[in-house]
């Protein structure tokens, strides 16, 4: 069996590759990349580093060529991009004859109001229309996406946010890996809808989490949408980012992540890192980099 992860160089899909690599062998293992350059660390691992660019349609034949199971990493980018990206992948794979796909999706993706859920949707219809046995792994929200705001309250700055009441089933990256990975080596997952979502909490119960790990109370600070771009702005994010991170907030308020499952621990075969050992980690790598 040949397993093939696309943008393993990623955050995500690295760690992917790392949680492959302790269950099955380098031989059995192969990647996609849009740069191989930066996949030299994984070629002397020996995994098969193959060049394959979302943009370019005509390079992923030989990238997904001989693969059974495929993992699809959402892109980054634009929702009109994104689209064009999933959709020449899925074409792609089809023609090579992959077996079976694995999809990182978005939490509650058909029915979400949330602002990067249109992709998502297409890319699921665009992988059911193929016939090929797939999973959706619909991914909620990785705490590692809160690194900025972890920092700030480190830096004795408050949580602020616009999320109201709204609940999120933060995670690691590195749970959603292992679980990415037992779907890929596992049996029994085709044609499977995973709402991979850990314990759902609001702003102020992370915030009072991550208070415990610190050893000091986080005050948080709910302004709105209109303040939040404000200050996004003065921390220096640019233009074009300001009303992703605002319709981010107006998406978690709206409850688009609050989404109780426990089927992570059902692919994972055990419980979700807690989070205040999470944020622990988190904590410590940040205090490394420093």
């Amino acid at each position: 069996m040949k397993i093939l992860v696309t943008g393993a160089t990623g955050k995500l899909g690295s760690k992917v590759v790392d949680s492959l690599l302790k269950s099955i062998p380098e031989s059995e293992l192969a990647v996609s990349v849009r740069n191989p350059e930066k996949a030299e660390g994984l070629r002397a691992r020996g995994v098969e580093v193959r060049q394959g660019d979302f943009d370019r349609p005509e390079t992923l034949a030989n990238a997904f060529k001989g693969i059974d199971r495929l993992l699809i990493i959402s892109a980054d980018g634009d929702n009109e991009t994104r689209i064009h990206q999933h959709t020449n992948a899925v074409q792609a794979a089809e023609r090579a004859g992959v077996k079976f796909i694995a999809y990182t999706s978005l939490a509650n993706a058909i029915d979400s109001k949330n602002l990067m859920a249109p992709p998502h949707v297409a890319t699921e219809a665009a992988i059911i229309k193929t016939g090929i046995p797939y999973s959706f792994l619909r991914n909620n929200w990785y705490l590692e996406n809160e690194i900025g705001s972890i920092q700030g309250a480190m830096g004795g700055a408050p949580w602020v946010t616009s999320a109201g009441k709204g609940k999120v089933g933060w995670a690691l990256q590195h749970d959603y890996a292992d679980a990415a990975a037992a779907v890929l080596v596992g049996n029994g997952h085709e044609n499977t809808v995973y709402e991979l979502s850990g314990p759902l909490l609001t702003q102020e119960e992370l915030a009072s989490a991550l208070g415990n790990v610190l050893g000091k109370e986080i005050p948080v600070q709910q302004v709105s949408d209109e303040k939040y771009a404000e200050i996004m702005k003065g921390l220096g994010l640019p233009d074009f980012v300001i009303p992703i991170v605002v319709g981010i907030q107006e998406s978690i308020r709206n409850g688009s992540l609050e989404v109780k499952s426990n089927d992570f621990e059902k692919v994972l075969g055990r419980p979700v890192t807690p989070i205040n050992e999470a944020l622990n980690q988190l904590v410590n790598a940040i205090s490394q980099t420093k």
